[in-house]
């Protein structure tokens, strides 16, 4: 007993290590590619190039993704590194923090999908009045969604509580400091109840979106095949490859919040402080964080032609210094 016990622990923290050396390349991955990725479009924005209808969108998802793998990297050092335990007002303000960036980061991925189904679609569909909205619409609209998930976010302000060595079987704990204390019946429920309807809603607008934007790649391919133009069937135009890249991003952040979806339901049955557990938690739910700029990046053409821009301008202006 003594030695299968040993080995137990052995077998624990060897994977409690390997958790540990996969998270934290992930994150820094994470928060190197959406700063470059926030960078490029706040310099597109300030050199006055024509802007893209979703590159504003596609900016406010990689700031709210950069907050949160900070934030992720705080969690973190609670769990690996910390040896002093946080207070309650630490607990609130971190946790509530990271869940509010991760109901943005849904909202604002669906947002990103509508708004390419609306720039993709054809000149004959009802959707074509929206195409021309101005970034003062964007702005309410990114707004709208901070004041919501806020809101909808601000049970955990009451029910995060510093654990404090505190071995009760009612709470849940969240990392090493910080725990999740039951609320009673009827706040616990129907703050359940508006998670799920939000979800739900924003995952089904987001499939219904993705599946009207295949929708009309399909019928733009079998066009082009029976005109059989091969030069135009070959090279997809710019609106074509950005629609393309945002299905993988769907299919990815589907396949992921799914991923999460699980490991979470399990969360609520393990009411122990469990590390491992913990950090599985913590490397599936911020994937989509790290892959998804990383996608969004290798797309993205214009890059190219905002360095080479920037470098001729620099150019110019030292041989003028000359």
């Amino acid at each position: 007993m003594f030695f299968s016990s040993k080995n137990e622990q052995k077998d624990l923290f060897s994977s409690f290590i390997a958790v540990r050396n996969a998270f934290y390349p992930e994150v820094s991955t994470g928060v190197i590619a959406n700063a470059f990725l926030l960078l490029f479009h706040v310099l597109w924005f300030f050199l006055k190039h024509r802007p893209r209808p979703t590159d504003l969108t596609i900016g406010h998802l990689a700031l709210i993704h950069l907050l949160m793998l900070i934030t992720v990297g705080v969690i973190a050092t609670d769990i690996f590194e910390s040896r002093e335990l946080w207070d309650d007002i630490t607990c609130k303000a971190v946790i509530y923090s990271y869940q509010v960036t991760r109901s943005l980061s849904l909202s604002t991925t669906c947002l990103l999908s509508v708004l390419q189904a609306i720039t993709l679609s054809p000149r004959s569909s009802w959707l074509a009045k929206f195409k021309h909205t101005s970034s003062h619409h964007n702005m309410c609209g990114f707004l709208f969604l901070w004041v919501f998930n806020l809101s909808i976010s601000a049970r955990l302000l009451i029910s995060t509580v510093a654990t404090k060595n505190c071995t009760s079987h009612s709470l849940m704990f969240v990392t090493k400091s910080c725990s999740l204390c039951p609320l009673s019946y009827l706040p616990r429920y129907t703050f359940s109840i508006l998670w799920i309807l939000r979800d739900v809603s924003l995952v089904g607008l987001m499939a219904l979106s993705s599946g009207y934007m295949v929708t009309l790649l399909c019928r733009h391919k079998r066009r082009s095949q029976h005109l059989h133009s091969t030069s135009f069937s070959a090279r997809a135009s710019p609106e074509h490859r950005a629609t393309q890249t945002i299905l993988l991003l769907m299919g990815v952040f589907v396949l992921l919040y799914l991923m999460d979806c699980i490991v979470f339901s399990f969360s609520g049955l393990w009411w122990k402080n469990d590390p491992v557990h913990l950090c599985v938690q913590l490397l599936v739910s911020n994937g989509y964080a790290t892959i998804g700029p990383l996608l969004l990046i290798s797309s993205e053409k214009r890059m190219i032609k905002l360095f080479k821009f920037m470098w001729e301008k620099e150019n110019v202006c030292l041989f003028r210094n000359k």
